[in-house]
């Protein structure tokens, strides 16, 4: 990791102000001073900011309950992100583990651990994400049989994999799902006859939406959540 990386990232300092403290030689590498901002430091390596041992947080691991409107992504200059909810000192480091479009509400996590990310959003390993979707029109039978069966997309070469199927009532449905392709969820029920009018994803894996979460508020993973994803 550069030194500057480190040091931002275990302190409260900007990256400008890292690497004036490091130009002006407030910083030293195993009892070593170093003023280049770039220097590579291994994991053991003892790093100082005058005189205090400087050490990285442990990963973090967020849910947040997206509004609509609010885009997954870390920045944009034309509409609110969902990094833009929290606190400048919560959201540093963090990037979103699967996305939701701006229409779509519900559960997002959020981490600054890349190999646990990884396992929710990686097509090989198919963590089910479940979605309760509002239709226009009453779903039928037939439509639900071909949706556990797989449906043809437009534009794509094969079919998506079974889904499950919950119906809660006649323009109701909890809609599970393993993959992530493009506007999936929406593209499944076009591809049946019928059209999505609201979205919601409340589960990820064994992850369930708190409840107690109004639309833009968060609160940090408990154990047992993280393992259950690990």
């Amino acid at each position: 990791m550069r030194l500057d990386y480190f040091i931002a990232n275990a302190t409260t300092l900007s990256r400008r102000d890292t690497k004036k403290a490091i130009s002006a030689g407030l910083v030293k590498v195993d009892n070593q001073t170093c003023r280049k901002a770039g220097t590579l430091v291994a994991p053991e390596s003892r790093i100082t900011l005058e005189g205090q041992t400087l050490a990285l947080p442990g990963e973090r691991y967020l849910m947040l309950h997206k509004p609509e409107g609010v885009i997954s992504a870390t920045t944009d200059s034309q509409q609110p992100t969902a990094l833009d909810l929290l606190p400048a000192d919560v959201r540093r480091g963090l990037h979103i583990a699967g996305r939701l479009d701006a229409a779509t509400t519900g559960l997002l996590l959020l981490t600054t651990d890349g190999q646990w990310s990884h396992r929710i959003t990686s097509p090989r390993v198919s963590c089910p994400k479940t979605y309760r979707v509002t239709l226009s029109e009453p779903i039928d039978p037939t439509a639900i049989l071909r949706l556990e069966q797989g449906v043809a997309l437009h534009n794509e070469p094969t079919p998506t994999s079974p889904a499950r199927v919950h119906k809660l009532d006649d323009r109701l449905v909890d809609l599970t799902i393993s993959e992530g392709r493009y506007h999936q969820v929406r593209r499944m029920l076009a591809a049946v006859g019928n059209h999505v009018v609201g979205l919601h994803r409340w589960r990820i894996g064994d992850i369930v939406l708190d409840p107690e979460l109004a639309p833009g508020q968060y609160r940090e993973l408990t154990a047992d959540e993280v393992g259950c994803l690990a």
